[in-house]
């Protein structure tokens, strides 16, 4: 099946690249190291005898920032790593954040047989280890050529993965089969690879890693300056729309309204997942009657009713100025979701749209704690919205219910780090 997948890939790519390239275009930054998606990896340092290596490969900014505390201990240990991201933004907040701690931060590969090849002969690993929902066919391949074992750590698989997987048993092989280890981020999640086909003696649960990132806290100057900064008012109650898509600013815009509507003193910040739906936003909110800033534009002059953070690296923070926090990706016609796992970390209210699949361990766990409430659409993420921006009593048993949870959930880096070290101690 490689062969099929290799004469396939490049009409695949041609036909998909216009697609890409305006995307690479729009969200900036695409020039630099545009050769490494080839597999030219010339800032990547050659071996030093005696020192195993590791590759490492994050997909964007929230793999990247959760692999931190493993590159410490990796470090620590005389092991160097290979860091690769897929997108621009992963790239520099690697770059920025953990360049001391990696020997390279580079693109990873297109997962072209030339192109993977390439890259794996000047990496050379003892083991290559990707995150969550990365199995390339090529990397798999390339990997069991040079008898390097593949380990997938805070793995998961989306309600489409697993539907297409389960009714294509051979793909599923294809897809898993060349990974050595899977350390799963949860229950639900090994059991959906194990009935897969992937041996159940290779699949542990480890736990999610990202619950054991240590966000830094600002302390009340500090977000006091950054909601300054922001254009948000020194009074009132701020609603945050996290990590938004298309559709979810104006629900939330509705969700302004109402709770204004309601008597409510507050204000509205947008953090849209990707940075370069700036102009999009932008134009709604130049139509919706509010006051607005871009945060990519500096400090704002003077306050606003919304403020948009369209910077990237800034959501934490950000997200400690809220008092209430909507989960973007989750509201109709998205069905994927983005991660709780931060707000939650941070004590705030959450507020979940019906479409949280890529974390649905997650979600039902939240939701059974009391630490999360579901709202179905727009209308009513305006009413449970009002609610709780109205009420600190019925914002504060949910956020102790988040706080609680995320605490309850971390150990996921020891366990990971535990399996990592023992399939690296027999590598090779």
């Amino acid at each position: 099946m490689i062969w099929i997948y290799r004469l396939l890939f490049p009409f695949v790519l041609l036909a998909s690249s216009p697609y890409y390239l305006l995307r690479m275009w729009k969200r900036g930054g695409y020039r630099r190291g545009f050769l490494q998606r080839f597999g030219v990896l010339a800032t990547v340092p050659p071996r030093r005898p005696g020192v195993r290596r590791v590759w490492l490969q994050a997909v964007s900014v929230g793999e990247v920032l959760a692999v931190g505390p493993l590159l410490a201990a990796l470090k620590a240990d005389g092991v160097e790593v290979v860091l690769t991201t897929t997108t621009s933004t992963g790239r520099r907040v690697a770059a920025d954040t953990h360049a001391g701690q990696a020997a390279a931060v580079a693109y990873f590969p297109m997962d072209w047989w030339p192109f993977s090849s390439r890259a794996w002969s000047r990496i050379d690993p003892d083991l290559a280890v990707v995150t969550e929902g990365e199995r390339w066919p090529e990397h798999m391949r390339q990997a069991a050529r040079r008898r390097v074992p593949v380990l997938c750590i805070n793995a998961r698989i989306s309600d489409r993965s697993y539907r297409r997987l389960r009714s294509v048993r051979p793909v599923a092989s294809f897809v898993l089969g060349g990974i050595h280890r899977l350390l799963a981020g949860s229950r639900p999640d090994a059991e959906r690879f194990i009935e897969l086909g992937v041996p159940a003696d290779r699949v542990s649960v480890t736990g999610n890693i990202k619950f054991d990132v240590d966000i830094p806290r600002l302390d009340a100057a500090a977000r006091s300056a950054l909601r300054r900064s922001l254009g948000l008012p020194d009074s009132g109650v701020v609603l945050l729309g996290s990590s938004t898509w298309p559709g979810e600013e104006e629900a939330l815009l509705g969700a302004l309204r109402a709770a204004r509507a309601g008597g409510v003193e507050c204000s509205l910040v947008l953090v849209p997942r990707h940075a370069e739906r700036r102009l999009e936003v932008a134009r709604l909110l130049g139509t919706s009657g509010f006051s607005f800033h871009l945060r990519s534009q500096g400090p704002a002059p003077a306050t606003v009713d919304v403020a948009v953070g369209d910077t990237t690296g800034e959501l934490r923070a950000i997200t400690q100025v809220a008092d209430v926090v909507f989960v973007g990706k989750s509201l109709s016609p998205h069905t994927e979701g983005q991660t709780p796992v931060e707000a939650a970390a941070l004590g705030k209210p959450l507020l979940l749209g019906p479409g949280m699949a890529n974390f649905r361990a997650l979600t039902g766990d939240l939701l059974e704690r009391g630490a999360a409430v579901r709202v179905a659409d727009a209308a009513q993420l305006a009413e449970r919205a009002r609610e709780l921006l109205a009420s600190p009593e019925a914002r504060a048993p949910l956020a102790e219910a988040a706080a609680r949870w995320h605490a309850d959930n971390r150990g996921g880096v020891e366990r990971t780090l535990a399996a990592l070290r023992a399939v690296l101690a027999t590598a090779r």
